[in-house]
């Protein structure tokens, strides 16, 4: 599976696909790397593993929509099968990825659909939230609202800070990524319309990673 990773950070979930492909654990092949900041971690990740790392400036377009479209240009041009955003710290334009739909996926920090949208771990320490974790989920025009396929769950401790909750989760998320990825490269998961068929069965609910 040719996979293409959209980041606009540190790149530690890129990271950690690249860690899994190269570990034998993925049958995928990381084909590009697009950012909407030049100086992303994620760039450089891949360029340090001779992926393609293409920057492209929002400035440079109009508006959203005549970026995107050359977003997913770029990415058509790398024959793509499966995108994932990682960090990807923008909205789509729903007209522009939805030749995609049911090809692209997202981990978001947060047991969607509660708190989608930023600041994720300081929203659930302020709701008082018990638990805490990530979702992988299927894009769709909603934001962080597309079916879920996968989550984590980590407990919140008495005392947990943005900071704390932040690092514990990150190993978490890592595995869930990885874990969600290989089950699409095995063609094991599927979107039909707005429910997740895995291995020919309509999910009830999300998968739980295991501890």
């Amino acid at each position: 599976m040719r996979v293409v990773v959209l980041a606009s950070g540190r790149g530690s979930n890129l990271e950690a696909l690249i860690d899994a492909q190269h570990g034998g654990q993925l049958p995928i092949r990381i084909v590009g790397v697009l950012s909407d900041k030049p100086e992303a971690r994620a760039l450089e990740l891949a360029r340090s593993h001779d992926i393609a790392a293409i920057h492209l400036d929002p400035r440079q377009f109009p508006d959203r929509r005549a970026y995107d479209l050359a977003l997913f240009a770029r990415i058509a041009d790398l024959h793509a099968d499966l995108i994932v955003l990682a960090g990807f710290m923008r909205i789509l334009d729903a007209e522009a990825f939805a030749p995609w739909l049911g090809r692209i996926i997202n981990i978001h920090p947060s047991l969607l659909p509660r708190y989608p949208g930023l600041h994720t771990h300081r929203r659930a320490l302020a709701a008082g939230d018990h638990e805490h974790g990530a979702s992988v989920h299927f894009v769709t025009a909603e934001l962080d609202g597309g079916p879920v396929i996968a989550q984590t769950v980590i407990e919140i401790a008495e005392g947990d800070t943005e900071d704390s909750l932040a690092s514990r989760l990150l190993a978490r998320e890592h595995r869930l990524l990885v874990a969600c990825v290989c089950m699409l490269a095995a063609g094991r998961l599927a979107l039909k319309a707005d429910t997740i068929l895995l291995d020919g069965v309509a999910l009830a609910a999300p998968l739980r990673l295991p501890d």
